[in-house]
């Protein structure tokens, strides 16, 4: 267990280290048992970050010409799919000066272009690999080398859990990282795992993407609208960030479907949805209805709403439906001065029930470019 620990938030968080932290410290366990026989109850790497870690061994494997050495992920306070599951470096030695690294069972072989990793190669990422190279390479004597193959038993099984089938990763889990750190409730690995969704559509020669924030938005371009699943990808709530992600990757136009209660809140520009960054949304509703000639009464009644369902409840009362066409020009309008008008970007806002709400006036131009392309 690594005992660093951060506070967020008013909790204390602990730190924990990655499958690159991980397969690097059971390749040099593998290679001290291969070279001196030893079995070491922990192992001491070096990670990017500057920190050296000592993670404990988990098991230990003598075979004919190869030894084994076993690791147990410990993705600290902030737990992913990958929290807990195993992993494996087997060492065979050979008489020449070089470190092989390969993928074994359970760690996923590229497919698509776009990755850190070239198509028809383990998903072994550069941070990782040199990890790999330089703990094993501390081990070996002078003229000996090995060949060190990184696995992971229940890898396959849980890369279904994870981005890989969509970024076209194959048979197994990616090892990354770039610290050799997981970082507790991480929100720029979030961020770094939903931009290169647009990297890989970019590689693609897409130029054209429907971005939405979560599974609402994805069933409704899917089985509403009939828009295909290639063309979706997550914001979760940097919707912001993901729109400068599609300028920095050639993206020309995008259409983006979601909940009013989160896209009510780009009208007023507000590019961070989570409400913890900002909330504004009975705000922004209040001002726009004022706009459109509500009385006092009306938005004081919309400012008892606790949510931005009961308000819409509100809206609908009062027969201010076509607030919704309004603020989805509005949410266009904020969003292409957000990228200095760098990408055309459509909206189209809905409520719990799956119900469109309202669609903006590009919306409308790209929702139908899009069918029919």
């Amino acid at each position: 267990m690594l005992n660093r620990y951060i506070v967020k938030d008013g909790k204390k968080l602990r730190y924990g280290y990655t499958t690159g932290s991980c397969a690097a410290a059971a390749a040099k366990g593998a290679a001290i048992l291969a070279v001196r026989g030893e079995r070491p109850v922990k192992v001491a790497i070096d990670t990017p970050k500057g920190w050296r870690l000592e993670i404990p061994i988990e098991a230990w494997d003598v075979g004919e010409n190869y030894v084994l050495c076993t690791v147990r992920k410990d993705g600290g306070d902030d737990p992913d799919v990958t929290h807990g599951i195993l992993v494996e470096a087997r060492c065979e030695l050979i008489d020449e000066p070089r470190i092989e690294i390969r993928g074994g069972k359970g760690v996923g072989i590229v497919t698509k272009r776009g990755l850190q990793v070239p198509p028809n190669h383990p998903a072994i990422n550069p941070v990782p690999r040199m990890m790999i190279q330089r703990e094993v390479t501390e081990v070996l004597p002078k003229d000996v080398g090995a060949i060190i193959t990184i696995s992971v038993p229940r890898g396959e099984e849980i890369a279904k859990k994870t981005f890989n089938p969509r970024l076209g990763i194959v048979g197994g889990i990616s090892i990354l990282g770039t610290s050799g750190i997981v970082e507790p409730m991480s929100e720029e690995a979030l961020k770094d795992s939903l931009a290169l969704e647009i990297s890989m559509a970019a590689e693609e020669g897409k130029d054209r993407l429907v971005l939405v924030p979560g599974n609402y938005g994805r069933d409704i371009a899917m089985a509403y609208y009939g828009l295909p699943e290639d063309m979706l990808i997550k914001t979760s709530n940097f919707v912001g960030f993901m729109l400068e992600k599609c300028v920095e990757y050639g993206i020309k136009q995008v259409l983006m479907i979601g909940h009013i209660g989160k896209f009510v809140k780009l009208a007023g520009g507000i590019f961070h949805t989570h409400s913890k960054v900002a909330d504004g949304r009975l705000e922004i509703l209040g001002a726009n209805l004022a706009l459109l000639g509500a009385n006092p009464e009306d938005i004081r009644e919309l400012f008892q709403c606790v949510t931005t369902e009961a308000a819409l409840e509100v809206i609908e009362k009062k027969g201010f439906e076509h607030i919704y066409g309004f603020l989805c020009d509005k949410a266009e309008e904020k969003s292409a001065q957000y990228v200095h008008h760098q990408l055309e970007v459509g909206i189209i806002m809905f409520s719990m029930e799956k119900k469109i709400l309202g669609i903006g006036k590009k919306g409308k131009r790209l929702l139908e470019a899009f069918q029919n392309e």
